[in-house]
């Protein structure tokens, strides 16, 4: 692992500046990747764009930035990328500073704003030692998504043409499955999620899946593995509710794309589980109607007021353990819990007729706990 030092002048880092939505932003000469094409696009506010330049031409320190050694001589910027497209700007004519644009400027006051010398740690090694570097930085106030951290690492044609799908506020993604997704495109929620999805279906890790694909010339099966997802989840559930938002989809499809299922019958199954007041997720339902797992749902639990109601009535004794003739019967209320005597499952209720305190242990075993 190897990490120095630099320094370099303004003016080596605006040369070639080039600001492209379709090719991203680049500067030192073509060689440093500002910001990849696709990334998210925020900027800073007027008052911090102009406290970066006033900090310039009063000759002050700028924060040290981070960048990653490709290997092949070209690197990728990542922290300081608001602080870079900041002078980029400025020297290319795009803001003025107290009504004096850069073209205004004296060659004096020119050169010397080109000459003022960036601090910037570069960093070269291999892709572990580079997420552990990165991960550590981060920490310190560098605030990237784990995802990111991964994009810094993984560079190439394969991620760029991933961008392009899945990284962009607009993006056909968005367009095709906004509603099912959780977080911000352009903060890499988005592809992260594929990621986790396809991965998943290989029983591989993210980092696994970009290291295999980064030199690959283009993210045509993952773009088509997420578009089979998403037609999938609209064709088994075609009513669309705001629960389906987020859930893991990919991982369901994973599993069951190739079992017969009833939409249909699932969909009456969710509409009589929304109105059942038992049910206390309704995101859950969808985990529940596929893996028939109850904890999905969150059933309604038995109040403190009901299971004192049951242990007083039944006097802390245990009723399976009166069955099972057991030495102990009695119980103190902390040692005992609340059981459906009728299971959800079959229609059961929480009220006050169908509570039972149990020792915990046959609660337990009655429950397969």
């Amino acid at each position: 692992m190897e990490i120095k030092l630099i320094e370099r002048t303004i003016r080596e880092v605006v040369e070639g500046y080039k600001d492209s939505a379709e090719e991203g932003v680049v500067g030192f000469g073509g060689k440093l990747n500002i910001r990849p094409a696709f990334q998210r696009e925020f900027i800073y506010k007027d008052d911090k764009r102009n406290a970066v330049i006033d900090t310039v031409i009063k000759g002050f320190p700028l924060n040290v930035m981070y960048w990653v050694d490709s290997g092949d001589g070209n690197f990728e910027l990542l922290d300081g990328q608001q602080r870079t497209l900041s002078i980029c700007q400025y020297v290319n004519g795009d803001f003025s500073l107290n009504s004096r644009a850069f073209h205004n400027l004296t060659k004096t006051e020119q050169d010397q704003i080109l000459d003022y010398k960036l601090m910037i740690y570069v960093c070269k090694g291999t892709d572990k030692e580079k997420l552990d570097w990165f991960k550590i930085i981060n920490i310190a106030g560098v605030q990237l998504t784990n995802q990111e951290l991964l994009n810094a690492i993984y560079t190439g044609p394969w991620l760029s043409d991933a961008k392009r799908y899945f990284s962009k506020n607009r993006s056909p993604a968005q367009g095709m499955a906004g509603d099912y997704m959780a977080g911000e495109a352009n903060r890499q929620a988005y592809l992260e999620t594929a990621l986790k999805w396809i991965s998943s279906r290989d029983g591989k890790s993210i980092p696994d899946y970009m290291s295999e694909h980064q030199h690959c010339s283009d993210a045509t099966d993952l773009w088509l593995y997420f578009q089979n997802v998403i037609n999938w989840v609209k064709t088994i559930f075609p009513k669309y509710r705001k629960e389906m938002k987020g859930i893991d989809w990919g991982l369901y499809y994973n599993e069951y794309k190739d079992k017969q299922l009833n939409p249909a019958a699932l969909e009456e199954e969710i509409s009589t589980l929304i109105q059942n007041d038992e049910v206390q997720s309704h995101k859950g339902i969808y985990d529940y109607v596929l893996t028939r797992k109850e904890k999905s749902l969150n059933l309604r639990a038995f109040s403190d007021t009901q299971k004192r109601r049951a242990y007083e009535k039944q006097e802390g004794i245990c009723p399976m353990c009166v069955r099972e003739n057991m030495p102990k019967i009695h119980y103190e209320l902390d040692e005992m819990e609340a059981d459906h005597i009728k299971p959800w499952h079959e229609g059961g209720r929480t009220i006050d007729e169908n509570c039972q305190m149990l020792c915990k242990n046959h609660n337990r075993i009655k429950g397969g706990k």
